[in-house]
């Protein structure tokens, strides 16, 4: 896998400038949508979880406000969910290259989650600041670390967004079954709400969820101001094991693009 980036890293440059380029093209926004969207969410999941449910965060949560503790797993939670769907796509919206160029063809696929990380990285470091400068207890002198934690997301972002790139340039249908399957993890994992208040014994399998274990890890570090922890090396070890499942999965069916695109 890395011998791959490697070799063809100005390649893979080349295709990450021109995912970043088109991205927006076309938008009368531009790339602020990057911002609003997840804003526009934030705006109505804190309207709903605060004055129609009234969710109370847990006591370890301080005095930070509901809309940061959710706007801090959220943004991370858009970039994952994002690099997925696009990373699906994006050997099938590169047919044409796919079909005449001899490449490795993973890296439509890299250049298609790390875009989606990028832009949203940019607007997630721009919203916490916004949200310290609001007045929210956030420790962004530990943003540094978040580095560690978000690694681990991208692979596996990179691994099953490999699977569903091979599933769907031979199988259309892929796009639907994923759609309701990010839904389904998205209010499965603890972005909206604390894991304390999941009841047992659904507490035990939300936590096995490793986006179950990113978001409290996000929360330790940014809301608690907690340091490394060694559960951050098995996200690690679980990230690169699912990039290089993911990876073996695309390589094997890969050949065969050709005779479906």
């Amino acid at each position: 896998m890395l011998a791959t980036v490697v070799a063809n890293r100005w390649l893979l440059a080349s295709f990450l400038r021109r995912e970043l380029s088109t991205r927006y093209a076309g938008s009368a926004s531009g790339a602020a949508w990057a911002i609003l969207h997840p804003l526009a969410l934030l705006a109505v999941y804190g309207f709903v979880f605060t004055a129609v449910f009234r969710v109370r965060l847990p006591a370890d949560a301080g005095s930070v406000g509901y809309t940061a503790f959710a706007a801090v797993v959220l943004w991370p939670w858009v970039m994952f969910s994002e690099g997925l769907v696009r990373g699906m796509a994006a050997v099938h919206e590169n047919a044409s290259l796919v079909r005449k160029i001899a490449f490795p063809h993973a890296l439509v696929v890299y250049a298609a989650v790390g875009s989606s990380f990028l832009v949203h990285l940019a607007g997630y470091v721009a919203v916490l600041a916004l949200l310290a400068a609001l007045g929210e207890p956030l420790h962004l002198a530990r943003l540094p670390l978040l580095a560690f934690i978000l690694a681990p997301l991208l692979f596996l972002a990179i691994g099953i967004a490999e699977v569903l790139a091979a599933l769907q340039a031979l199988l259309k249908d892929v796009e639907q079954v994923v759609s309701i399957v990010l839904m389904v993890v998205f209010y499965a994992t603890p972005i909206l709400y604390p894991l304390s208040l999941v009841p047992p014994p659904f507490n035990d399998w939300v936590a096995w969820n490793p986006l179950a274990v990113v978001a409290e890890r996000i929360r330790d570090v940014l809301i608690a101001g907690e340091g490394l922890a060694g559960s951050d090396a098995a996200l690690w070890v679980a990230g690169i094991a699912a990039w290089w499942a993911g990876h073996a999965f695309f390589e094997r069916v890969s050949p065969h693009f050709e005779d479906f695109l």
